[in-house]
């Protein structure tokens, strides 16, 4: 595997300097940007500014308090920037700062690594899965007592 090549020798210079594996900037950078609900709001926010319940329409099974938590770590990030406008009641709009719109790019090589491979990853987990809890419990049509 001569693509993973140099990725191995970063990580071997990292060590080299008495590397802090709290300062790990893979860690902390893919600790936000690889979350179950990150990627996609990035995704929605490529296209235009949105509110936050147009958001939420794109992503509907993010619940509210996960949406705000995701928009304020993208916020802290310097990804997501907040804009308020003085409306009544006040209206609140979110874009991709340049930071933001600099991750698209391997953010989309990642999505089309994601669908190229979502078969295969499927197709192994549910052979580990057989070769590791091969016993499946018999269906039955009467609840438990």
């Amino acid at each position: 595997m001569s693509s993973g090549t140099p990725l191995a020798n970063r990580f071997a210079q990292w060590q080299n300097f008495d590397f802090d594996p709290a300062q790990c900037p893979v860690r902390s950078v893919l600790d936000h940007i690889g979350d179950k609900w990150t990627a996609l709001i990035l995704i929605v926010l490529a296209t235009k500014p949105h509110r936050f319940s147009d958001i939420r329409r794109a992503v509907p099974d993010i619940s509210k308090r996960m949406l705000t938590q995701s928009l304020r770590g993208l916020e802290r990030d310097g990804m997501v920037t907040r804009h308020v406008f003085p409306t009544k009641p006040p209206s609140v709009e979110y874009r991709l700062s340049s930071l933001g719109v600099s991750v698209l790019e391997p953010l989309a090589g990642l999505v089309e690594w994601a669908e190229n491979n979502r078969a295969g990853i499927r197709r192994a987990q549910e052979q580990f899965d057989a070769d590791n809890f091969p016993y499946k419990p018999p269906v039955s049509c009467h609840p438990a007592n």
